[in-house]
């Protein structure tokens, strides 16, 4: 089981994670990499002079940043496959099928936990704004995971009203609480770069997390058929 697992997990968590690694390479990258001209002082919000163009090419290419990035990336996703195929075990011992295409939906149900809930209150942010205390952000945000996904197990196997109200509670409980946030709002970033920068980090995260499921699901149902096959030879 546990080699079935590895094997499935590393295949699926490479995959997904080079693709969402390539993805934000071109989409979020970019935006990053001019939030940070505006934090630094190059560039100055509201038409005060400045060092460099707003339109300048922000693509070029670091081989030593961008490897590392894409290598963290798949890495990281390695660990989330980890978390997934985890839970489709559990999920197949309970008699649920578990092959590509049910895995998109437990793509959603990660992409749900891992990025959607937390940043529904603690939204990605680009470099230069406030913040509040990082501590107090990660405590936030790893119970705001932990409820999100205990209440997608509850909605897809629970068995009655009470689990889906369960569910319910446990999704919103952190944002009516609230997510710790700075005295003042202050940043030299416009706005607009801010929301572009936030919506590219939630497009790039659904688009890995559907890919990571169907991944998972396809290696999951493969490494099972290779094992069946090995026992009746």
């Amino acid at each position: 089981m546990f080699s079935r697992i590895l094997t499935s997990a590393v295949f699926a968590g490479a995959a997904a994670g080079l693709i969402a690694a390539l993805l934000q390479l071109f989409f979020v990258q970019p935006v990053l990499l001019h939030a940070e001209l505006y934090e630094g002082g190059d560039l100055v919000h509201f038409g005060a002079e400045t060092t460099v163009s707003a339109v300048q090419d922000l693509g070029g290419i670091d081989v030593m940043r961008d490897g590392l990035s894409i290598l963290f990336t798949m890495l990281t996703y390695t660990g989330y496959a980890f978390l997934l195929i985890a839970g489709m075990a559990l999920a197949q011992d309970r008699g649920a099928r578990i092959d590509g295409r049910t895995g998109i939906l437990w793509g959603v149900a990660g992409f749900i936990a891992f990025h959607f809930a937390p940043g529904l209150t603690l939204a990605p942010e680009v470099p230069g704004v406030a913040a509040a205390d990082v501590a107090q952000r990660q405590v936030w945000w790893f119970a705001t995971v932990i409820a999100a996904a205990i209440a997608m197990w509850l909605i897809a196997f629970g068995t009655g009203w009470a689990s889906w109200a369960v569910a319910a509670v446990l999704l919103l409980a952190p944002h009516v609480i609230g997510a710790p946030e700075p005295e003042v709002f202050t940043g030299p970033v416009p706005t607009e770069l801010g929301a572009l920068f936030a919506a590219r980090a939630f497009g790039v995260g659904m688009a890995a997390w559907v890919l990571l499921g169907s991944f998972a699901g396809f290696f999951w149902q493969r490494e099972g058929q290779h094992a069946l096959a090995a026992q009746r030879a």
